[in-house]
């Protein structure tokens, strides 16, 4: 089966469904979810949306913290152009009925909260369910768009690619897993757009859903994109730590409303430091990784208990509530955390477009790397670029939507060529004990600190992880799992690799190696390049 759009979407988060909304107003778009529409990061986000709209604040702060936190490696034409969009992109949200919390004496007025690294307050949100008030809004105008063809529990699996005219290869749609039948399909596009979210799931512990595979990188990796500075993974600094509930975020407004950061004396971590507890993340936790280590306690204490309870209740009703339902008041005790792998700061290099080194494949959200994290995101500038990018995508890809014709196909044609079809499945052990190797060791050697020595040891553990997987994927049938354990481990290679290139410490990489920050040598992006991309042209027979 061959389905044909203008616009293929893979991914359901913010960027994926903002893309396909203004998209679909100039042609048919097919959207891809590997799960339920809402299984994403977005939905998961509690802080809210960075945008100048406070009468104290100027564009020019809002830049200036975004570089600050970057650590030299944002560029500034990106952190510029993201900057300035962001009071649009809050007001085209309001119209599209997100109820954001709103002033108490200007109730058309949205409320603006801080977080760590931000100069002002300029922090829209809902609550601290900001990323479930924006999904829900946006997935209702996905499903009523009568343009949008939605396809939920459907995994891409790698791109498709034909030559243009000129002989160069172009991407033109993906391979994709019914993962409810297990038969593959391919999609074909004018423009495919990677819109899949982040890779928490190569770490032992992290905040992102259970799907977060890394699973565009990966493919727009095998199909020939370069990716950069993947060697900088945003470790959240407070994630709950229980033994029920292993991946709630603790969201960082917590500290930008007066939380607290102490140890299991009582003592406050980050006295010493200029901006206390609203430093910048990557910051904090290296803090409190160093405390951990040095007192051999395995969480420690976020506190905001000196603040009113009913203010609490009221600015944090869903961490108020799930913690309440783990027996823990937080209103009357602290909150025990740890850090927790959160954010792919890099990703698959585009331009300002979301354009990839790849003609007719873009790149929008977590998966992108556009400049405007560098070596660490600021808090809330990441739902924003989402917004800001796929606006400028699709701009950008209407002239391709409404120009370029689709390959020419003839049916019968081969089927997928990457794996096995209608075989036996893999014993679930065999998977589960790959997937545990390489978050264990990606937890232990290419976690907040790093060594030339781990990285070394790292890379040798995934070389034999990797092979073995790589067998299983050409003798054992495919299947979800099968696909995302080959992606993790994809993105963990890539992580590894990019983290030995840089010889220095900075921002999110932290190198006992190398503990000194080196501009000289390594003020630049780290890019990778496939020198071998997996091709799949052509579907003709």
């Amino acid at each position: 089966m061959i389905l044909k759009f203008d616009y293929l979407v893979i991914g359901s988060g913010i960027a994926g469904l903002s893309f396909a909304l203004k998209a679909a107003k100039a042609g048919q778009v097919g959207l891809l979810a590997k799960r339920s529409l809402t299984d994403t990061n977005t939905n998961l986000a509690q802080g809210g949306i960075a945008a100048v709209l406070g009468q104290d604040d100027l564009l020019q702060f809002h830049v200036e913290d975004t570089l600050a936190s970057g650590g030299g490696l944002s560029h500034l034409d990106t952190v510029k152009t993201v900057v300035e969009a962001g009071p649009k992109m809050i007001q085209e949200l309001l119209d599209l009925g997100v109820p954001f919390t709103a002033q108490v004496d200007h109730p058309d007025q949205p409320e603006l909260g801080r977080e760590g690294g931000h100069s002002h307050r300029r922090i829209v949100h809902a609550k601290d369910m900001t990323g479930q008030t924006v999904q829900k809004t946006l997935v209702e105008k996905t499903l009523a768009h009568p343009n949008i063809k939605v396809f939920d529990h459907y995994l891409a699996l790698d791109l498709l690619q034909e030559k243009d005219p000129r002989g160069q290869m172009r991407v033109t749609g993906a391979w994709v897993l019914n993962v409810a039948t297990g038969e593959v399909c391919a999609m074909i596009a004018k423009a495919t757009i990677l819109a899949t979210g982040g890779s928490g799931k190569v770490y032992l512990y992290t905040t992102n859903p259970d799907g977060a595979s890394g699973d565009g990188l990966a493919m727009g990796w095998r199909a020939g994109a370069d990716v950069a500075n993947l060697e900088f993974v945003q470790f959240h600094p407070t994630c709950l730590f229980h033994p029920q509930l292993h991946n709630f975020l603790i969201s960082e407004a917590v500290r930008g409303e007066g939380g607290r950061l102490i140890n299991a004396e009582g003592e406050p971590l980050m006295k010493d430091h200029p901006q206390g507890d609203l430093a910048c993340r990557d910051v904090v936790a290296l803090a409190i990784d160093t405390e951990m280590k040095r007192s051999g306690a395995d969480c420690v204490f976020l506190d905001i208990t000196h603040r009113p309870a009913e203010f609490v209740k009221d600015r944090f009703p869903k961490i108020y509530a799930t913690c309440l339902n783990l027996g823990l008041d937080i209103t009357q005790e602290p909150i025990p955390v740890v850090p927790a792998a959160h954010y792919q700061c890099g990703g698959i290099l585009v331009d300002l477009n979301g354009q990839t080194t790849r003609p007719g494949l873009y790149a929008i959200g977590e998966v992108a790397a556009t400049g405007l994290h560098g070596a660490n995101r600021l808090a809330s500038n990441s739902l924003l670029e989402a917004l800001v990018m796929a606006d400028r995508a699709a701009t950008a890809t209407q002239t391709e939507a409404l120009t370029i014709g689709y390959p020419k196909l003839t049916e019968p044609y081969s089927p997928w060529p990457g794996g096995r079809l209608g075989h036996a499945p893999a014993e679930a052990v065999l998977i589960t004990q790959s997937w545990d190797e390489i978050r264990r060791f990606m937890w232990n050697y290419v976690g907040i600190v790093r060594s030339d020595q781990r990285l070394t040891m790292a890379a040798n553990r995934l070389a034999l992880v990797k092979g073995e997987i790589d067998d299983f994927f050409r003798i054992f049938e495919v299947d979800a799992d099968l696909v995302e354990v080959r992606n993790i481990a994809v993105v963990a290679d890539l992580i590894i690799r990019c983290a030995s290139e840089r010889r220095e410490s900075r921002g999110l990489h932290f190198s006992l190696t190398w503990p000194n920050r080196d501009d000289a040598r390594f003020k630049r992006d780290t890019v990778l390049t496939n020198a071998e991309p997996l091709l799949f042209p052509g579907l003709a027979a």
